[in-house]
């Protein structure tokens, strides 16, 4: 069975430390967790105490991109600190994906993969659904994959891909081999907003048999009750 995480960003609303979030995680089936914006200000001492308390792994960390590409080492140290070294670009603007710059967004995630791997860590990038605009008889993420190699993984949001538009099983069983990382979301595909797993669109039996090798990682943008998702997250990953 894969291994399971919870995205941080889907308990932004609840107002605790993050050494006192990460300890509500552990009560539950959950492996680990992927960082995001909360971590910057953490104690990290706390946080690593936390993580070995409860068995928690740091699955990876959303980090902007100009971070990663002005202070990499800075970047690698600070999350070096939990034992984290899998990195995940999680937004690069619609305007990146257009028949004129996708060949300058692919070699500008391939270059910093490239350093990323050279500094002993690994590079993922999470799509929304702006990335899955036709482009080039395609999409504009499978125009992405194709001119990347495999230092660039990654991070398939389904949620994202079926409200783009696209099938996100036949994407994971394309393209499972780049994905390391699945985010486990849901839409309403007629609105493509958010909804709570398994209230949606997206065939989430068919994407975790699809990605069978990958991190299964839960994820709610807007869940109304970030506890309660929590839970119904754990159910739904260890199933």
């Amino acid at each position: 069975m894969s291994s399971t995480a919870i995205q941080l960003y889907t308990l932004r609303e609840i107002d605790h430390p993050l050494p006192v979030l990460l300890e509500r995680i552990g009560e539950t089936t959950i492996d680990g967790v992927e960082f995001a914006h909360r971590f910057a200000d953490c104690d990290t001492a706390a946080v690593n105490r936390v993580l070995e308390r409860t068995g928690l792994e740091a699955v990876g960390a959303h980090v902007d991109i100009e971070r990663l590409e002005t202070d990499l080492e800075g970047v690698i140290e600070a999350y070096s600190a939990v034992g984290c070294d899998t990195f995940v670009v999680p937004w690069l603007d619609p305007e990146a994906f257009t028949a004129d710059t996708i060949e300058e967004t692919a070699t500008r995630l391939s270059t910093l993969a490239q350093d990323v791997a050279d500094a002993g860590a690994t590079l993922h990038y999470h799509n929304h659904d702006h990335e899955l605009r036709e482009l080039a008889g395609s999409t504009a993420l499978e125009v992405l994959i194709e001119q990347t190699d495999d230092a660039l993984g990654f991070e398939f949001d389904i949620g994202w891909i079926e409200a783009g538009g696209s099938d996100p099983v036949e994407f994971l069983e394309r393209y499972g081999d780049r994905c390391k990382l699945l985010h486990v979301t849901d839409c309403d595909s007629e609105t493509a907003t958010p909804v709570e797993v398994r209230t949606g669109d997206v065939d989430i039996q068919g994407c975790l048999t699809a990605a069978d090798s990958s991190v299964l990682v839960y994820e709610h943008d807007e869940p109304t009750n970030p506890l309660q998702s929590l839970e119904t997250g754990a159910a739904i990953l260890n199933r």
